[in-house]
C-alpha cells in the first residue's frame, strides 16, 4: 500500500509521529504541495492512499490518479475534495469530525479576553517604557471590560459552540444561541435559543461557528452588523467567508462596532489588500484556534483510525 501525505508541515512540524500511518504501507510525506493540477498528480503518483488538509483534489487531479482508492482528509471540512467526482470514481473520502473542540473554544475565550483587556498591546506598552515614564502607579490604553452579567450570542450551536458557551458560562456571561436544530434540554436561566435578529440585537459579543454553506456565506454584512448593539464585539474562529470584510472594516472604522477578533479571513494566508489589514480594533490571528499539540493528536490518531476501518473494509467518518 503507496500511502502519500500532500502537505504534512501543518499537521505534524516536528512534534507528531507518522508511525501510525507508516503501519499501513510505504509513506511518502510531502511538507507542502503546490496548488496547481500538474505538482499535485505527480506528488500523488501511483499512490492508493492520499492524505490532505488544505491541498485541493478537483476533478481534472482525481481523474488522473487511477491508483487511488482512499482520500483522507486532515481537517474536518473537506469542501477542497470533488466529493462527487471521488464516489464516481469509487474513492472513498474520510474526514475527522471531531478533534478540536476545547481548543477552538477556548482559544475562542482567548480572543474575547484579549479584546476585552488587550494584554498583548499592554504588554508592548510596559516594555517600551510607558510604565517607567508613568506619572501614577498604573495605566491603561484601552477600555478594560468586565464580562459578568454580559450577554454573548453564538451563531452555530454545535460542539464548539457548545464548548465555547460552557467556557463563557464560567465568566458570569448570559448565553444567547442561534443553531438551525435545537436541543432544548441545553436550555436554561443563562442559556437560551433566540431567532438571529435577537441574537443580533442583544449581544454585547457576538462569536461565530457555524459552517461556511451558501446559506451562511455573507451572513455578517452590512445589514445584520446594522442591527448589532452599538459597541458589540464580533469574534470568527469558524470560516472567513461568513464575514463581508469590508462591512466589518466599515463598522470598526465608524466606530459602530468596538472592536473584533478573527481567527480565519477569506482568502489564506491573507492577502496584503484584505480590508480587514486597515480596519480598526481588531485583532487577526493565523487560522491557529484548532491548532493545540493535543488537538492535533486527537486529528492524528483518528486519521489512524479512519486508515483502518477502510481497510477492514468498514470505513468510518465517510462524507460521500
Amino acid at each position: 500500500m503507496k500511502i502519500v501525505v500532500l502537505d504534512g508541515y501543518t499537521l505534524n512540524p516536528g512534534d507528531l509521529s507518522w508511525k501510525g500511518v507508516e503501519a499501513f504501507g510505504v509513506l511518502k510525506v510531502h511538507e507542502r504541495t503546490a496548488f496547481d493540477n500538474d505538482t499535485i498528480i505527480k506528488n500523488i503518483g501511483d499512490a492508493e492512499m492520499v492524505l490532505t488538509n488544505k491541498t485541493p483534489l478537483p476533478k481534472a487531479v482525481l481523474e488522473n490518479v487511477p491508483n487511488l482508492k482512499y482520500i483522507g482528509v486532515l481537517a474536518t471540512g473537506y469542501n477542497i475534495i470533488d466529493v462527487d467526482t471521488a464516489k464516481d470514481l469509487g474513492i472513498v473520502v474520510s474526514n475527522v469530525p471531531i478533534y478540536g473542540t476545547q481548543a477552538v473554544g477556548q482559544f475562542t475565550m482567548a480572543l474575547l479576553l484579549e479584546l476585552c483587556h488587550h494584554v498583548g498591546d499592554h504588554n508592548t506598552a510596559v516594555k517600551n517604557g510607558d510604565w517607567t515614564n508613568s506619572k501614577d502607579f498604573c495605566f491603561w490604553n484601552s477600555p478594560l471590560i468586565e464580562l459578568s452579567g454580559k450577554t454573548l450570542g453564538i451563531i452555530g450551536f454545535g460542539r464548539i459552540g457548545q464548548a465555547t458557551a460552557k467556557i463563557a458560562k464560567a465568566f458570569g456571561l448570559h448565553i444567547l444561541a442561534y443553531n438551525r436544530s435545537q436541543d432544548l434540554r441545553l436550555e436554561s436561566e443563562t442559556l437560551k435559543y433566540v431567532a438571529l435578529d435577537e441574537l443580533l440585537e442583544q449581544s454585547d459579543f457576538v462569536s461565530l461557528h457555524c459552517p461556511l454553506t451558501e446559506s451562511t456565506e455573507g451572513l455578517i454584512n452590512s445589514k445584520s452588523i446594522a442591527k448589532m448593539k452599538d459597541g458589540a464585539f464580533l469574534i470568527n474562529t469558524s470560516r472567513g467567508g461568513l464575514i463581508v470584510e469590508d462591512d466589518l472594516k466599515k463598522a470598526l472604522n465608524s466606530g459602530k462596532l468596538a472592536g473584533a477578533a478573527v481567527d480565519v479571513v477569506s482568502t489564506e494566508p491573507i492577502k496584503r489588500d484584505n480590508p480587514l489589514l486597515e480596519a480598526d480594533n481588531i485583532i487577526i490571528t493565523p487560522h491557529i484556534a484548532w491548532a493545540s499539540r493535543e488537538a492535533r493528536a486527537r486529528l492524528m490518531q483518528t486519521t489512524v483510525e479512519n486508515i483502518e476501518a477502510f481497510l477492514e473494509g468498514q470505513p468510518i467518518h465517510v462524507v460521500n
